[in-house]
């Protein structure tokens, strides 16, 4: 099995229990944040959403380890006021299964990911024809009015093209540099004065939000982790409340009970025809949740105090570092399983746990603060690979990662270290580990 078919069943498997994680995490965010608004929300939902694209490819990097860590103090020139700590790391925990099911996850997970690419890709080409198909509409009147009253408030200096459509059946907002507003062939001239200002109202608030931009980034984002119904689940969350932070936006310029009751009466005059969905495109309609955006209108609403939103704030970003700090300690690594007929010295870990490796240990030097990094204040930690020889010596050390005036002296002390030899089956065989040296000033 070639590397990177290995580190693909990584991110597959990581993300496979890893999602749904960190859903449950954003849901008790976003209940701890509903008092503060929609927005708070809202940005709940994009976090998860990065998250649960981004957290399985950082399991599988080697630098990202959550360590088990035995901290003494060095005997240092200056005794007392500096501190090196000293933490052996495996990695992953390791799951072993067959290569031919391993080939076949890395192949479904290319198939799955290739169709939700070409899926992404054939949406982009149909919004073009879409384009494509539609007019330019010149707004008089009132409905002239209206986009120029809601650009002011919104604060949006660049053009908006105003263009209509026989195809879709509800406005949508859509372009990147040249932003468009599209309606329905006709909707202009049916719709009474209030309703219509309400439906610009909405998608201008989409404009001043650049939400075509970020739904598309976020669908990008998204595409390695598509197939997951967890990943579904956050992505409706943050259309809902996506739509509900542009109602709340409108509703606080046209008030919230005329505006709640404009959207009912839009809805029932516009979905008659049934939804028609346009890819990608921001709409009015877009979250399918009228009746949770009409009752979250027309609460009541709670002012939050200072002191709770912080203690809220940090509540949630606490939950949020330590839900992704335990998805990456907690991360797993696919191993081929070996037949019965293989050689002893590939039935063997490339890595040892940490708990065998301390207890593997005869003679510990402990590393000196170096003077100069001292009186030059520098801290930090000192990443080593090392490689255990059958005989418990140190016999391969190498800096992975670490100041440059602390690696020295790690290198010197852990050079000395001597282990029990690591035996398989009753026999000595040589191990991996990574040793984290850190080297940290009192202040």
């Amino acid at each position: 099995m070639n590397g990177f078919q290995s580190w693909l069943i990584d991110y597959v498997l990581n993300s496979l229990w890893q999602t749904p994680l960190l859903l449950a995490a954003a849901w008790i965010a976003a209940r701890v944040m509903k008092a503060a608004g929609p927005a708070a929300e809202h940005r709940v939902w994009v976090g998860a959403l990065l998250l649960q694209s981004l957290l399985p490819a950082v399991s599988t990097l080697p630098w990202q380890r959550v360590y088990i860590a035995w901290p003494w103090h060095a005997q240092a020139a200056a005794a007392g006021d500096t501190q090196v700590s000293v933490q052996l790391s495996s990695g992953f925990a390791a799951l072993r299964m067959p290569l031919p099911i391993m080939s076949a996850l890395a192949i479904a997970y290319g198939v799955l990911t290739v169709f939700f690419i070409t899926r992404f890709l054939w949406q982009c080409r149909r919004l073009r024809l879409l384009l494509r198909d539609t007019e330019p509409l010149e707004l008089t009147g009132n409905a002239a009015l209206f986009c120029a009253r809601w650009s002011d408030l919104f604060h949006i200096h660049h053009p908006i093209s105003i263009i209509s459509s026989h195809t879709i059946f509800a406005p949508v907002t859509l372009g990147f540099a040249r932003k468009y507003v599209m309606l329905p062939a006709g909707m202009a001239n049916r719709l009474a004065d209030q309703d219509l200002e309400t439906a610009i109202a909405h998608e201008f608030a989409h404009i001043r939000r650049n939400d075509f931009l970020k739904n598309l980034l976020y669908e990008v984002l998204a595409l390695p982790v598509s197939y997951h119904p967890c990943l579904w689940l956050t992505r409706q969350r943050i259309t809902e409340t996506r739509e509900m932070v542009c109602d709340q936006m409108a509703a606080a310029e046209s008030g919230a009970q005329e505006y709640a009751q404009s959207l009912l009466r839009l809805a029932a005059l516009l979905l008659q025809a049934g939804p028609v969905r346009i890819p990608h495109a921001i709409g009015v309609f877009d979250a399918n949740t009228l009746e949770r955006r009409l009752m979250k209108l027309v609460e009541k609403k709670k002012e939050m105090g200072r002191l709770r939103l912080f203690v809220s704030l940090s509540a949630c970003i606490l939950l949020g570092i330590a839900t992704a700090t335990s998805a990456v300690a907690l991360g797993i690594g696919a191993g081929q399983k070996e037949s019965a007929g293989s050689d002893l010295s590939k039935s063997v870990p490339t890595s040892i746990p940490p708990e065998k490796m301390q207890a593997q240990l005869i003679t510990k030097v402990p590393p000196m603060y170096p003077p100069a990094a001292k009186t030059a204040r520098i801290q930090g930690t000192v990443v080593l690979n090392a490689v255990i020889g059958k005989d418990g010596h140190v016999d391969n050390l190498k800096v992975v990662s670490g100041p440059s005036k602390l690696q020295q002296s790690a290198l010197d002390a852990v050079r000395q270290w001597l282990y029990k030899p690591y035996l398989v089956n009753g026999e000595p065989v040589e191990v991996e580990t990574k040793i984290s040296v850190i080297y940290s000033l009192q202040k």
